[in-house]
């Protein structure tokens, strides 16, 4: 089985940068403006001989009244076609009603949920966690996108309960 990871949070949280780092590409456009990526974006990934399908998705806002736009359905697909979500979340933002939100969407899914705290650069990691365990997820993790920092353990721990499929042909599904 190849697991199936979606990356969801609100905007700008560093999805597609973590898409990118994850599937070795520069598929998913990457700046500091919100609202960039709208539709599914579908890439493969490979740690330790097992292989992944990533989902990068649009950013939820939080808001209720926005959970019906385009781009919170392309997100409520992939988060059922998940095996995995990643719920990404801004160290430099804090926790944000936003946040709390989306948590109750993801929480609601029963799928598998790492708390991703994102842009911990200049911030003690530790401390940079702390907020986000309210949310009473069992796995939080502190990492940077853009610098690559604790991907590597994440990918352990996210990967471990799936059985290494190197030689097995993998073409990403499409929306």
């Amino acid at each position: 089985m190849i697991p199936v990871i979606a990356l969801i949070g609100r905007p700008n949280v560093g999805k597609s940068t973590l898409f990118n780092v994850l599937t070795r590409s520069r598929d998913a456009i990457v700046a500091n403006e919100p609202g960039l990526t709208r539709d599914r974006q579908y890439g493969v990934g490979l740690f330790s001989g097992r292989k992944f399908i990533v989902v990068d998705t649009g950013g939820l806002s939080g808001e209720k009244q926005s959970l019906d736009d385009l781009m919170a359905r392309q997100t409520l697909l992939a988060l059922d076609e998940a095996d995995e979500v990643l719920f990404m979340v801004d160290a430099q933002d804090g926790l944000t009603s936003g946040d709390r939100l989306i948590a109750d969407l993801v929480r609601k899914s029963g799928k598998s949920v790492f708390v991703i705290v994102n842009k911990v650069d200049g911030i003690n990691p530790d401390q940079a966690l702390a907020d986000f365990y309210a949310l009473g997820f069992d796995q939080t993790r502190a990492i940077s996108a853009a610098h690559r920092k604790g991907i590597n353990p994440l990918l352990e721990e996210l990967l471990k309960t799936y059985p290494q499929n190197q030689s097995e042909s993998v073409e990403p599904a499409g929306p």
